[in-house]
């Protein structure tokens, strides 16, 4: 993907966003307009005549054959020009220049959006090159062009391709880019709490800027952090973090979504998540997790909210919210019975009783169950054609941590568990 220089964003990355606006329904008709304009001047300027094609048949715009004729004849004059300084290259000039001319015809496939070509292209120039750093260019190039048409199993098995050559060497600089690259195909396949962990990494060392600006890298590190990371881990990685404090009060409502859900504001804190939620929601790569995401916040505020209580009236907690009883009772109900929060509401008194969850008894019920399970298997194996016969009892020990449990199996199938 071609970038100006090393701090701005790719345009192929800056029109995929806005093809995404164009096609999402919450942008208003005007706005669409100038989107749709700039969408075809980035599609004109770099001569993208099969992706124009593309978005041709999505109806995201119209046809113009006179266009369309006049790109094609720029890209089939282009293409031999490069395939005649690749000629020249192999017949008078060395390796170092035929690589650079395979890679440029590499860039221009890229360019103009022929994503199965570039990646072919890709690959013959990969076996032209020797170094580590720029076969990790190479694999960088890759992880754009399956950003920009969003395939993720390109973009998992480049990633797995990095890591395998960092094996053999590879400069910091480069290790580091490949964590953001990582951390934002994560967030895309919301594994938030591998992506929060991978972009703190790279907060003192960002050089990624074709991805996104440092403001965006800034907005996914909270987001990702806060629904992943404990109040301690919060407060040291995120609240108080140098190189985030010096960024968030650029973006709108983030300063205090993140400092209201830390001081137990939680009026302040549902207002600015209200402003948050269309930033989110017109985000290309947060938007289908919408509205997971937005679950996973909740429930972090509600949990942590019922965590200083034994129990505490519904009414109250709506007021700390700045919510109706009705809202919080329905909101509760759904998080209760997904599993989600661990208390449990009397609606005759009002009130809301914790139960949290005792470790060692969750660790007494899950053993009882793979016992149950280990001596289903003991008994089946019995009756089978072998005949495995107990004569006397039979003593399986298993341990937990500091626990350890004792069943015990006898030959006409009873058996008990000591602690």
């Amino acid at each position: 993907m071609d970038t100006q220089d090393g701090t701005q964003q790719s345009q192929q990355l800056i029109l995929a966003h806005n093809v995404f606006l164009l096609k999402h329904p919450d942008v208003s008709d005007i706005e669409k307009v100038r989107l749709r304009d700039e969408v075809l001047n980035s599609v004109q300027s770099n001569d993208m005549t099969s992706y124009y094609e593309t978005l041709v048949t999505d109806k995201v715009l119209e046809l113009d054959q006179s266009l369309l004729e006049s790109m094609r004849a720029k890209n089939e004059e282009e293409i031999k020009k490069l395939d005649e300084k690749i000629a020249d290259a192999e017949e008078n000039l060395g390796e170092s220049e035929v690589r650079e001319t395979h890679l440029a015809k590499s860039l221009y496939y890229i360019r103009i959006g022929e994503k199965e070509k570039a990646l072919e292209q890709l690959k013959v120039t990969e076996s032209k090159t020797v170094a580590v750093g720029q076969k990790m260019d190479l694999v960088f190039y890759t992880l754009q062009i399956g950003l920009f048409y969003m395939d993720f199993d390109l973009i998992s098995k480049s990633i797995d391709k990095a890591k395998n050559l960092f094996e053999g060497g590879g400069d910091w600089e480069r290790k580091n880019r490949l964590k953001v690259y990582e951390g934002l195909y994560c967030m895309s396949t919301r594994n938030f709490k591998k992506a929060a962990n991978l972009f703190l990494d790279s907060i003192s060392t960002f050089t990624t800027y074709e991805l996104f600006p440092y403001d965006t890298f800034i907005f996914y590190t909270v987001l990702t952090s806060i629904i992943s990371l404990d109040r301690v881990s919060l407060k040291q990685k995120v609240v108080d973090a140098p190189e985030i404090l010096t960024v968030i009060g650029k973006i709108p409502h983030l300063s205090e979504f993140l400092n209201s859900l830390y001081d137990c504001q939680y009026k302040s804190f549902f207002l600015a998540f209200a402003g948050l939620t269309e930033q989110i929601k017109l985000d290309r790569y947060l938007h289908p997790h919408f509205r997971f995401y937005m679950r996973e916040v909740r429930t972090v505020v509600y949990s942590q909210f019922l965590e200083s209580y034994k129990s505490v009236t519904i009414e109250a907690m709506a007021k700390a919210f700045g919510v109706t009883v009705e809202f919080i009772d329905m909101e509760l109900s759904r998080f209760i019975a997904a599993g989600k929060l661990h208390c449990k509401i009397d609606k005759v008194a009002g009130v809301l009783e914790t139960n949290r969850p005792d470790a060692k008894n969750a660790l007494y019920q899950a053993t009882i169950k793979q016992g149950d399970f280990l001596l289903n298997r003991i008994q089946k194996l019995s009756r089978s054609k072998c005949r495995c016969v107990f004569a006397a009892p039979v003593w399986f020990g298993l341990c937990f941590g500091q626990y350890q449990f004792e069943l015990v199996y006898r030959p006409y199938g009873w058996y008990g568990m000591r602690c």
